[in-house]
């Protein structure tokens, strides 16, 4: 591959990887603001049943030429549903009716880029250098940083609960499915991957779906409910999956995996806009150390990220 294309891939790779940060940086606000109208697994089985349905038209056809590739592979496409679509938000939204939101953020975010980093230079056999490990301790400080208020004797008072062990399994199992992404077979096309993905780890949810509904009072729909599963089936699932598994495709799983560091960054923002919330310089610096690690990971990568 030519030293420019490599370039372009690179910096596309980066581009697709903030944008599904920012797509994803919503999904803890509108969760957590109906998680008591809504049971977690309900709302999980809800976003990825509506991506799937959504995806059905547009991937139907290629399904089936893909068929003799997609049971060729169906253990590996198993696990990729399982770790991506019926463990990761599924785990986040059950964490959240367990732990405080200081917790599912320094737990989730940070350590999900970690465990990419060490997943895909064991089994991918990625390369991880000087950069990368400055890179990543860079965006913990700034994630600890802005949790902390900017003042790290806050950190002080974390405790490890239920919930945190829920979201910490959850953060490991994105971190299998980035490394898995990484490998996806070149006969299965971006389109027909999420589609059976999605369709698999949604049939995962289903009998967990069923026992909490018979064991949970019956849901009160509204208006804003129904816009939220919305915004999470096709934005945070269809849209953004797809943005983010292109971007590994380009940067690594690794690489494509710090990124996360900038979901409570966006999130920050996010609240100062539309929540009003005062924005200070915990903010400001927070966002600096990140946006400075994410830079310090990726030096050199333009060339490499064309080679594998």
């Amino acid at each position: 591959m030519s030293l420019t294309k490599s370039k372009k891939n690179f910096y596309t790779g980066i581009g697709l990887a903030v944008l599904t940060t920012l797509i994803w940086s919503g999904n803890y606000v509108v969760a957590r603001g109906i998680y008591k109208q809504l049971p977690p697994v309900s709302l999980a089985f809800y976003r990825w049943g509506l991506a799937s349905i959504c995806l059905v038209p547009l991937a139907w056809k290629k399904t089936f030429q893909e068929r003799q590739v997609l049971l060729q592979k169906k253990q590996y496409l198993f696990w990729t549903a399982i770790t991506g679509v019926t463990i990761f938000n599924t785990f986040i939204y059950i964490a959240g009716h367990y732990t405080s939101a200081i917790n599912l953020a320094l737990i989730g975010t940070t350590s999900a880029p970690v465990f990419a980093t060490f997943l895909a230079a064991i089994f991918l056999r990625e390369r991880v250098d000087i950069f990368r490990i400055c890179g990543i301790l860079i965006c913990v400080a700034g994630i600890l940083f802005l949790l902390a208020r900017g003042d790290f004797r806050n950190l002080q008072q974390f405790r490890f609960g239920k919930g945190d062990l829920l979201i910490l399994i959850s953060a490991f199992s994105f971190a299998i499915y980035n490394t898995l992404v990484r490998i996806k077979p070149a006969a299965i096309s971006p389109m027909v991957f999420l589609f059976v993905v999605f369709t698999v780890g949604t049939l995962c949810l289903l009998p967990f779906y069923i026992y909490e509904i018979t064991h949970t009072p019956a849901t009160y729909w509204t208006l804003n409910m129904i816009l939220i599963i919305i915004y999470l089936g096709i934005g945070n699932s269809i849209i953004a999956f797809f943005c983010w598994n292109a971007s590994i495709t380009r940067l690594g799983a690794s690489g494509t995996a710090l990124f996360a560091n900038l979901i409570p960054i966006f999130s920050t923002i996010e609240a100062i806009l539309f929540l009003k919330e005062e924005f200070s310089s915990v903010h400001l610096i927070s966002g600096l150390l990140v946006i400075g690690g994410l830079l310090i990971a990726n030096l050199k990568r333009p060339v490499s990220a064309g080679k594998g």
